[in-house]
């Protein structure tokens, strides 16, 4: 890992060497979260837009393995994580006014949610450490994540979720072959109890913001939504593009903090890289139920100021007491000029059918939290109808089908005649 510099503590600034520490700045304790640091210009000259040009995309997160935290020759896992669609979405721009929005569709990947980007990265570092167990807390989502990724490639993994997680999300879990352990709290109650757990039995441990590399494999939506824009009609070749193209707003939902983290650093890196010209603004949607960094965001608090608060929302992805990589998330909308918004969990699953039928894409709550502030936004004047909009959608709508199901009328039971189906339909 000859690009990357060493590691750099969030709140103080103290820089670490790779092996120097594992997870943390030794001086905060756990909430020292670390941010990892590259050589830029030893990146830039042996890796360029025009080779990525060339670079098949089957390959997922991992034709932008030059631009990540493991050594080139270290092996990555079968599963295709990453360059998921960006879809345009011309029906939901002119029900809001406005001219390019666009959705970033997540919920394809292997086990259908964004969180496959950190896990990928998870079992790589893990192979790298040599460790033969690896574990995480969760909500749900990511622990299925890493419980698929680790199958793929034969590692054990022990998670642990609150026993209110969604059925399907512990069903994966179970089927992928993974220890699940269900924690009679909150999520928080979990993260506390993986980190006391990791530390006592040597596991490698995959926690959102504890583990400094999973920023790292979420970063890679930034970049693929950047490149996939340069490939949108209206722009020039891509192999005479000398820049891509960047949005002008992404919205991004928001729990524990680390997607946002991870999208804003996505950003800096082609900034610094100089493959794109400008940062887009950062949008953070949080549920009014769980909403610390809207908090803390509109009282000016820096993350290692920040308190528990109360967690109470349908979106169970986006549910966090303490967000975990609160630090990189106030920085990503702080940085960027944007603004951190709460939506109701009304807001949210009204804005699941609507998302359906305008684009073809089937939401999860947290993913249709995004929208639901797209729509806040508008209603609040902060977005101009020219810009560039990009909503990233985290995970499938298959992952909570009861909360799915409220959205919607069941359907009528009719016989299995012609003249029932008029009667229905009007027609008889």
């Amino acid at each position: 890992m000859d690009h990357v510099l060493g590691l750099k503590c969030t709140i103080c600034g103290a820089e670490y060497a790779v092996d120097e520490v594992s997870y943390v700045c030794p001086k905060h304790g756990d909430d020292g979260i670390l941010d990892v640091v590259y050589d830029y210009a030893a990146i830039k000259a042996n890796f360029s837009p025009m080779q990525l040009a060339h670079s098949p995309t089957d390959t997922g997160i991992w034709r932008y393995k030059p631009l990540l935290p493991v050594a080139p020759d270290s092996p990555v896992p079968p599963l295709r994580v990453g360059w998921t669609p960006l879809y345009t979405a011309p029906r939901l721009a002119e029900s809001l006014g406005l001219k390019n929005v666009w959705v970033k569709d997540d919920g394809i990947n292997p086990t259908a949610s964004f969180k496959d980007r950190a896990s990928a990265l998870a079992v790589v570092k893990a192979r790298e450490a040599g460790a033969q167990i690896v574990t995480t807390a969760s909500t749900g989502n990511a622990a299925a994540a890493l419980a698929g990724l680790a199958a793929s490639v034969g590692l054990q993994a022990v998670i642990f979720v609150p026993k209110t997680a969604p059925p399907a999300k512990i069903a994966q879990h179970l089927i992928y072959g993974a220890r699940v352990l269900l924690v009679d709290g909150t999520y928080d109650d979990a993260f506390e109890l993986t980190l006391k757990v990791a530390k006592e039995f040597g596991w490698y441990n995959r926690n959102t913001a504890y583990n400094p590399y999973m920023s790292e494999g979420k970063k890679t939506a930034a970049y693929e939504i950047c490149e996939q824009l340069t490939l949108t009609p209206g722009h020039s070749a891509y192999q005479s593009e000398r820049r891509w193209t960047v949005p002008d707003r992404v919205f991004v939902p928001v729990g524990d903090g680390c997607i946002i983290g991870g999208i804003h650093k996505g950003f800096r890196d082609l900034l610094a890289l100089g493959w794109i010209d400008a940062m887009p603004k950062i949008m953070g949607i949080q549920a009014e139920g769980s909403s610390a960094l809207v908090d803390a965001w509109e009282r000016g608090l820096q993350g290692w100021e920040m308190t528990p608060q109360p967690a109470d929302t349908i979106a169970d992805s986006i549910s966090a007491g303490l967000p975990r990589d609160r630090n990189k998330a106030l920085a990503a909308v702080r940085e960027t000029g944007g603004a951190y918004l709460r939506v109701s969990d009304q807001e949210i699953l009204d804005a699941i059918p609507v998302i359906a039928r305008n684009t073809g894409v089937f939401s999860e709550p947290a993913a249709a939290a995004a929208y639901a502030g797209l729509v806040k936004a508008v209603e609040k004047g902060l977005v101009d109808p020219e810009e560039r909009i990009v909503v990233l959608l985290t995970g499938s709508g298959l992952k909570d089908i009861d909360s799915a199901m409220k959205t919607v009328a069941q359907p009528p039971i009719v016989a299995p005649n012609l003249g029932a189906v008029r009667a229905v339909m009007g027609n008889g």
